[in-house]
């Protein structure tokens, strides 16, 4: 039998879309969840109502769903997954708004991030866009102005929680403006300070880093353009602006930029001084990079290293394997550290048939740590059919070392068609899982997510 057409890799394979919300109770588990792990694993990532050209559809325009998975005392109380409401998407589902005023310049249902801070809980994006904010159960309370400024901008995707401070920093931009501000938070979410920063040729910044004393912001290639606005991702790669990398006070001031080579930076992994530099570790997708079809790119682990002194910026590979979504021990947020963690990314050939349920391209099936003192990696694997997303630590209830704690992800349990909520030992990483949680239904491929700790905050 001649396998199916296909006309776009996001809507198929471990990208599909699920088509149903479901909540289901005690869900069975094999091993053992820690006693003291209380509070909700949750992820975000686009899964589309509704596709009207497959083939030009674009995959982080798809509408966000949340997927949650409740633990407290060992046990796995509940799964749900939710469309964030936005107001097209209770229009579509014949349900009545909820809250408002929505965003004037664009209403979307975020599907980038979702944390939780002070006890409630938000879907982000990026853009400007109004995050939403969410029940404890995932239901949709209503568009909020989380870090709101004058200028329209808004707590980015990648906001950054500081443990020693208790703020939340944002390096947010609008489209189209020529300048970002860096949004900061106390652990309320009330704003202390607004510092904008300007950046002629309006380019895409995703993410940034974090230190004790500095902002780290990336100026990439990969710039606004009024021309795409109708295509839905409005930024194309250019040849004529040049990568910088610029350091900041945290209390605002004069931003000190470097040139680098030609990239985007996917995502920081972590940053931290050492005497007059500054070490910034990261996902760096290199020159050419194409927005609209990441699934092309092969991303690396690099370092850069900002000699403040020297007025340079040292550029090196920490390791050549494809991968993206780094992740820490939060603790060490912004100071000097020794794991990291990553999925892998590999290309997959198209399935032969119909019968062939391989992942199609994306991310694989194995999580990295990385041993960055001892310049090591050890990988674990799920399986050639276990397609893996982000991996998020949560550390042991009396930790006695940086990685003593656990890394847990959805990862697809090919036997069941169905996901798992997985809990590495981070020490033993390589090792079986402590606990399979396993859930009723698919998770697709998605972005980002956390663990958020009933009574605290959880965001990266």
């Amino acid at each position: 039998m001649t396998a199916p057409a296909r006309t776009n890799r996001y809507l198929a394979g471990s990208f599909a879309p699920v088509t149903e919300e479901v909540t289901a109770h005690d869900l069975p588990v094999t091993g053992r969840i820690p006693a003291h792990l209380n509070g909700r694993y949750l992820r975000i990532g686009p899964n589309p109502l509704g596709v009207e050209d497959p083939a030009a559809h674009i995959w982080t325009l798809g509408e966000g769903m949340v997927h949650g998975v409740r633990i407290r005392d060992g046990r796995a109380e509940w799964y749900r997954n939710r469309w964030v409401r936005s107001a097209s998407v209770t229009d579509r589902l014949g349900e009545p708004r909820r809250g408002g005023p929505v965003d004037e310049r664009m209403d979307f249902a975020p599907n980038v991030q979702v944390a939780g801070l002070d006890g409630r809980t938000f879907a982000l994006i990026e853009g400007g866009l109004k995050p939403y904010e969410l029940t404890y159960e995932l239901d949709t309370l209503g568009p909020c102005d989380l870090g709101g400024t004058p200028e329209g901008c808004t707590a980015n995707a990648h906001s950054v929680f500081d443990p020693r401070s208790r703020e939340l920093h944002s390096v947010a931009f609008r489209y189209g403006a020529e300048a970002v501000q860096h949004i900061v938070m106390d652990e309320t979410g009330a704003v202390r300070r607004v510092t904008t920063v300007p950046t002629p040729g309006s380019p895409y910044m995703h993410d940034f880093a974090l230190t004790d004393d500095y902002v780290v912001l990336y100026d990439a290639p990969v710039v606004f353009s009024a021309a795409h606005l109708g295509t839905g991702v409005p930024f194309v790669w250019d040849d004529s602006h040049q990568a910088r990398v610029g350091v900041m006070p945290r209390e605002g001031g004069e931003v000190r930029w470097f040139e680098v080579a030609p990239s985007l930076v996917g995502h920081t992994l972590n940053a931290h001084q050492s005497g007059t530099e500054i070490v910034v570790d990261l996902v760096r997708h290199p020159e050419g990079f194409a927005i609209r079809d990441f699934g092309t790119s092969r991303p690396t682990l690099d370092r850069w290293t900002v000699d403040l002194a020297a007025g340079r910026v040292r550029e090196e590979r920490l390791d050549d394997r494809i991968q993206e979504f780094p992740r820490l021990n939060p603790r060490h947020t912004g100071r000097p550290y020794r794991y990291g963690y990553a999925a892998a990314v590999e290309l997959y050939a198209p399935p032969a048939g119909p019968d062939d349920h391989r992942p199609d391209e994306g991310f694989s099936s194995a999580l990295l740590k990385h041993d960055l003192l001892r310049g090591t990696t050890e990988a674990h694997e799920f399986g050639r059919y276990g397609a893996v997303g982000e991996g998020v630590f949560v550390a042991a209830e009396n930790p006695v070392a940086e990685d003593d704690g656990y890394v847990m992800a959805y990862v697809h349990n090919p036997e069941r068609g169905a996901a798992d909520l997985v809990i590495l030992a981070a020490q033993d990483f390589t090792g079986e899982p402590i606990a399979r949680i396993h859930l009723p239904a698919r998770v697709p491929l998605g972005l980002h997510g956390n663990w958020v700790p009933d009574g605290g905050s959880g965001a990266h």
